[in-house]
C-alpha cells in the first residue's frame, strides 16, 4: 500500500456507496463544532479515485462549514477487499475502544466550552 498526504479539494472526493456506517444530523453538527474549534485533526482516507474509505462523517461536517478543501490521506494500491476491510475496521475497532473515568472527567472538565 502506499499513501501520500493533500489537502483536495472538496468537490473532488466522493462518498462511498459501500460505507456501512450512518451519522445523524446531530452528529454532523458534533463534528463540525469539533473541526470548527480545535482544527481539522484526523484526515479523511481516499483511494487514488478519491472514493472515501473512512471520514464520511468528517467530509459532511466540512462541506457544512463551507471548507472548499480537506485534509486527506490518499491510500493507492490496494484492492477492493482491502478497501471494504479499512472501512470496516476504521469505524468498528473504535466502538470497541473504552474510557477510564478519572481521565475522561479530568479531560472533559479542562475544555468547559467544548
Amino acid at each position: 500500500m502506499s499513501y501520500r498526504y493533500a489537502n483536495l479539494p472538496i468537490e473532488q472526493v466522493r462518498a462511498n456507496t459501500k460505507n456501512a456506517r450512518t451519522h445523524s444530523k446531530k452528529q454532523i453538527r458534533q463534528i463540525a463544532t469539533s473541526i470548527d474549534k480545535l482544527g481539522f485533526g484526523s484526515p479523511i482516507l481516499v483511494d487514488d479515485q478519491h472514493v472515501l474509505i473512512a471520514g464520511h462523517g468528517r467530509l459532511e461536517a466540512a462541506r457544512s462549514l463551507g471548507m472548499t478543501s480537506i485534509p486527506s490521506i490518499i491510500l493507492g494500491d490496494l484492492s477492493e477487499a482491502k478497501k471494504r476491510a479499512l472501512m470496516l475496521a476504521d469505524n468498528r475497532i473504535a466502538q470497541s475502544a473504552g474510557w477510564t473515568g478519572s481521565s475522561f472527567r479530568s479531560s472533559l472538565l479542562s475544555y468547559p466550552n467544548f
